[in-house]
């Protein structure tokens, strides 16, 4: 199997919310949208998203009522301290403050407006590789 490309795919309920949110605070672009539906992407070549307006007749319909929940989008980043002070200079206040968990992983969590998690992680020491 060759991977080109990866989508995570997302329902919401306000699919213009969580859009804005993505393009505002993380540099997403939206490359696409519909009534319903939004896909978006970054530059740097990071996991693209896709939203999904709950309802959405495209979904399988054991699907279109699930909306997101326990599902946490993970970014690493370089900088966590910059990004959190970068983030509440726009108004977004972490859902979880940085902390470092006792496998060297430093992180904070801010959550959307339509309850979508996301992580900002970075290593207190690179595993070897990175």
């Amino acid at each position: 199997m060759r991977v080109t490309s990866s989508v995570v795919g997302l329902t919401v309920e306000d699919v213009e919310v969580s859009s804005k949110f993505l393009v505002d605070h993380f540099g997403y672009v939206e490359q696409m949208a519909a009534d319903g539906f939004a896909s978006l992407s970054r530059p740097d070549g990071a996991v693209d998203i896709a939203l999904h307006r709950r309802g959405l007749e495209v979904l399988p319909p054991e699907l279109r009522d699930v909306v997101v929940g326990g599902t946490i989008v993970a970014f690493v980043v370089d900088d966590l301290d910059a990004e959190q002070e970068r983030l509440r200079a726009e108004g977004v206040e972490p859902s979880l403050p940085i902390r470092e968990e006792p496998w060297g992983e430093r992180l904070l969590l801010v959550t959307d407006p339509n309850g979508v998690v996301y992580e900002l992680a970075e290593w207190a020491d690179p595993p070897s590789g990175r």
